[in-house]
């Protein structure tokens, strides 16, 4: 089998090895501690996001078996799937960017030189990144605030769910994708000076 990667496979985000793989010998020991501290942390948390999987399974089994074989639809269902997909979604996006698996049009950015692409990542991560992150950390601690403190429920559906727990998750999914930027800020300047990726 060839190793040559085919086009659509260049076209997809690289994925990346555990932080446990190791980073290069030339990587000073600051760098490369902290890099494998926020990976292994991001990789911890992607791992207990994935169990969010099994209560929305289960609550989208229960509604089709209710709701087909004995007429009974319920009135929670629909609201649960949608809460806990979308805290499975957003805290899960740290875990996303530490493997390389975020959405990127690279048609341009995969023929660069390595030292290329690390300078326009690191200025990327710290011209438009980490402020925007900052910006909407702020918002969304705003949303989740008056969600919790005034008791604001979903008007969907009759159920009308409390939206507090699910509108904080917005605003902790934020923290995990600054903490696991500046893993990657650190990556991109490790190549901007050495030319090579730390994989």
């Amino acid at each position: 089998m060839s190793e040559t990667p085919e086009l659509t496979d260049e076209m997809i985000a690289g994925r990346r090895a555990d932080p446990a793989a190791g980073l290069p010998d030339d990587m000073p020991g600051w760098m490369s501690s902290t890099i494998v501290a926020i990976d292994t942390f991001s990789l911890w948390v992607g791992r207990l996001v994935s169990w969010l999987t099994l209560p929305l399974m289960v609550a989208m089994v229960y509604e089709v078996v209710a709701r087909y074989a004995f007429t009974a639809p319920t009135a929670w269902a629909y609201d649960i799937s949608r809460m806990l997909y979308g805290a499975l979604f957003v805290l899960g996006a740290g875990y996303a960017l530490s493997k390389g698996v975020h959405i990127r049009s690279d048609f341009l950015y995969r023929n660069w030189s390595v030292k290329t692409q690390g300078k326009v990542d690191s200025a990327l991560y710290l011209v438009f990144y980490f402020p925007s992150m900052a910006v909407f950390l702020w918002v969304a601690s705003g949303w989740a605030w008056k969600a919790v403190s005034e008791g604001e429920r979903g008007m969907d559906t009759a159920w009308m769910p409390l939206l507090g727990p699910i509108k904080s998750c917005l605003p902790i999914a934020i923290v995990f994708l600054i903490v696991q930027g500046v893993s990657e800020l650190l990556k991109s300047l490790h190549a901007a000076r050495s030319g090579r990726w730390p994989q």
